[in-house]
């Protein structure tokens, strides 16, 4: 199978070499800082989790050059190594962002990434926020080129396969890559995406932070490194025979790779969750959250609840057996606390709590075509019947933290807190989103690796 003798290989490469120049609009600088505070706290408590716990064991016994730190550790260990700990670290539970059009986390894979290189290279804050940016945008748009449906139809996995595209566009940008050097760096990239649809049988998330977040941002420093130290490689991935784009999809769109760079930028359409739960649990808290203030609803007023979602979410949160991505649980603890922390979303020992379990018995999920076709995606119908007898219904459309619907400055803080201070403390915590907040005026990235060390 052939494409078109065009190719847009060249505009893309054009691109990718001038964003670390090109102006930025001061929105998407700010929204990017966003999800940098985001996924950083999602790191800092990764270490608390098993995916993290293991994947900081096992760099330990890698060894490496001294080139970039494992966030919530002493370890400074080599670019791939820590783009590896630190892209399962961000993957660890289901706290990192999601961008819904591309169908892939990108935060979990192209920070990482650019973190490790910015390290490595001593980049300067705005390189790495450049950088960030630019991943954002080829990740997402190479799973757009593809087909986020016709790649999950075919069994291959678009989390990785964005994240890959994503992580590797953001370290070439750190390496300082020159055009013809970038297209190196896209096929050394395309020739590591990879990932299958298996992930979802993961019941400890280990395997899955590292397909998610570990793998394609060490995919990514993998094709900068060696395209910095002088690899060449096939000159366009994107065309010709047996290119990247037919191996993936049986109809690729390439035009989508650089359909409105400059423009759209990716970063702006997508998601910080709200509640550090799986995605299709979060627009149902909300309208749980949203029954309980409304109405001072308690979980001992409870006779029974309904709740309906799009079929993928349903079957994704059914009665799972972690904890961040059961709805059951989810609500119980929410009714019981009155709120839904992250402590409570990760807790093993509290899904055998009696009061949590009595609960449970309660809730009953059901899977709703109707929401599945629904549009804005993403929607769900809680119903409430109280043991005096009232139905309550709420029905969420949409929920803070998705791209149209984003949470402020302040709510991304608030949230990172809540992350960050268990593991660094009060104060660090403090400088961290201090310093996040002007990343431009860093010097050096290197410089927040005391703010990151634990």
């Amino acid at each position: 199978m052939t494409t078109s003798t065009s190719s847009v290989t060249p505009d893309l490469i054009r691109y990718m070499a001038r964003a670390r120049t090109s102006p930025v609009p001061s929105q998407v600088l700010a929204k990017v800082k966003h999800h940098i505070l985001d996924n950083i706290a999602a790191m800092v408590s990764g270490t608390t989790l098993k995916p993290g716990i293991f994947a900081i064991r096992y760099i330990e016994q890698q060894g490496g050059s001294p080139e970039a730190q494992v966030v919530g550790s002493q370890i400074v260990t080599s670019a791939i190594n820590a783009a590896l700990a630190n892209g399962m670290l961000a993957h660890s539970d289901e706290t990192d962002d999601s961008n819904g059009s591309a169908g892939i986390h990108p935060g979990c894979a192209v920070i990482p990434a650019a973190l490790a290189m910015a390290e490595r290279e001593n980049a300067s804050g705005e390189d790495f926020l450049r950088a960030v940016i630019l991943g954002y945008d080829i990740g997402c748009r190479t799973t757009k080129a593809l087909g986020r449906n016709e790649l999950r139809a075919r069994n291959h996995l678009p989390f990785s396969i964005g994240g890959t595209l994503g992580a590797t566009a953001a370290a070439g940008s750190l390496a300082r890559l020159n055009e013809e050097q970038f297209r190196y760096l896209l096929s050394y990239g395309a020739q590591q995406a990879s990932g299958v649809m298996t992930y979802a049988r993961d019941t400890e998330h280990i395997e899955k932070a590292f397909i998610f977040g570990g793998m394609p941002a060490r995919n990514g420093v993998t094709a900068a490194t060696m395209v910095q130290s002088g690899f060449t490689g096939v000159y366009d991935v994107f065309a010709g025979d047996g290119n990247f784009l037919v191996a993936y999809a049986d109809s690729p769109k390439p035009q989508e790779l650089t359909a409105e760079l400059g423009s759209r930028y990716e970063v702006m359409l997508t998601n910080i969750k709200k509640y550090c739960v799986g995605f299709p649990i979060q627009s149902a808290a909300e309208a749980l959250t949203g029954l309980m203030a409304e109405h001072q609803l308690r979980a001992d007023q409870v006779e029974r609840i309904t709740a309906r979602l799009p079929e993928s979410g349903a079957h994704t949160v059914n009665d799972r057996e972690m904890p961040d991505i059961n709805l059951q649980y989810v609500f119980a603890v929410t009714l019981l606390d009155g709120r839904l922390t992250f402590e409570a979303a990760h807790s093993f020992e509290r899904m055998k709590d009696p009061r949590v379990l009595e609960l449970k018995k309660k809730v009953t999920l059901i899977s709703d075509p109707e929401l599945t076709r629904a549009r804005p995606e993403g929607q769900s119908i809680v119903e409430v019947t109280t043991r005096d007898g009232r139905r309550l219904e709420k029905r969420a459309t949409t929920f803070k933290g998705r791209s149209e619907n984003p949470l402020t400055t302040d709510e991304v803080a608030e949230k990172a807190q809540e992350l960050l201070a268990p593991v660094l403390g009060q104060a660090r915590t403090r400088r961290l989103i201090e310093s996040i907040d002007t990343l431009e005026t860093l010097a050096s990235m290197r410089d927040l690796r005391p703010l990151l060390t634990a």
